[in-house]
């Protein structure tokens, strides 16, 4: 008797703990409870920005990146690529990615585990609507449209290493209401991509806690950062925007200003005093003509 009643309390408790925790599956038709899609989802409500992330009532562990077209609601659950995932800085590709985001699609209510390398990757102009990031791995979100505006509102991202939103394609991007913590760039302009762009973004009601860096752009290519100084809320960033001469045959971008408002490109020119002397370098001032086709301007606004 003692025994029937000991295993029967041990069933109970065993079946509170499997109830208590977020199940895993790797089976989308076990998700249809929360997952809805295009009409069938739910109406996004823009509200302020907050560093509380969801609980998820699921784990789904993909075993491909999966192309969203037209909107996504995945319901608060946890998506990701599975144990392992992750290897640090190194580059992936779309392949890498849990969300392959379609020209014109919408992904929002969802929550990107740490195991995953890429987070989302958006092929054209795309949303992202309380897109919640819980250890980003190499980016969180990689931006490849040719032209267009992509919107990111709400959601948040921790642990990012280096950046958060890699922008590779051209266009713009307005990213509002977000919440970053523990990051090294919330947004870069790519500064070394093959095919490079004048790229724009704009940064508004945000949230941002221990990081070094909040836009990357490249000046000498005509990007543009306007940030919202006034709605933004920083606490231990050490740089609001640095600028970049940006290239497209792949070396390391030199870094040209740091936290400087309203900065115009600054050009180095290689000079030699003599046959044998040392290259040096001196700065073409902004204001000389030559460069005027060549400036844009950092806003902080």
């Amino acid at each position: 008797m003692f025994f029937s009643t000991l295993t029967l309390t041990s069933v109970v408790l065993m079946a509170q703990l499997t109830s208590a925790a977020p199940s895993r599956t790797s089976k989308l038709y076990d998700l249809n409870e929360f997952v809805t899609r295009d009409a069938d989802a739910p109406r996004f409500v823009k509200r302020a920005a907050t560093c509380t992330f969801p609980t998820p009532p699921k784990t789904s562990s993909l075993t491909a990146a999966m192309s969203i077209k037209g909107t996504f609601d995945g319901g608060n659950v946890r998506f990701d690529r599975g144990a392992g995932a992750c290897g640090g800085q190194k580059e992936g590709g779309d392949k890498d990615a849990v969300f392959l985001l379609q020209d014109g699609a919408t992904l929002q209510n969802v929550v990107i585990g740490a195991n995953q390398a890429e987070g989302v990757h958006c092929l054209g102009s795309c949303t992202l609507n309380n897109v919640w990031f819980e250890d980003v791995c190499e980016d969180a979100i990689t931006l490849k449209q040719s032209s267009g505006t992509s919107t990111i509102t709400g959601g948040g991202a921790k642990g990012a290493d280096d950046k958060v939103v890699q922008h590779n394609g051209g266009g713009s991007v307005k990213i509002d209401s977000f919440c970053v913590q523990n990051f090294g760039k919330l947004y870069r302009s790519c500064g070394n991509c093959s095919t490079q762009h004048a790229r724009s973004v704009t940064i508004s009601n945000v949230i941002a806690n221990d990081g070094k860096l909040l836009a990357g752009v490249n000046s000498n290519l005509g990007d543009v950062a306007n940030i919202d100084t006034a709605t933004v809320k920083m606490t231990n960033v050490k740089s609001v925007c640095d600028t970049f001469e940006g290239n497209s045959n792949g070396d390391e971008p030199a870094k040209l200003t740091s936290n400087t408002a309203n900065v115009r490109y600054v050009q180095l020119i290689p000079i030699y005093l003599n046959a044998r002397s040392s290259l040096v370098y001196f700065v073409a001032a902004s204001s000389r003509p030559v460069l005027t086709a060549m400036m844009s301007r950092v806003l902080y606004q």
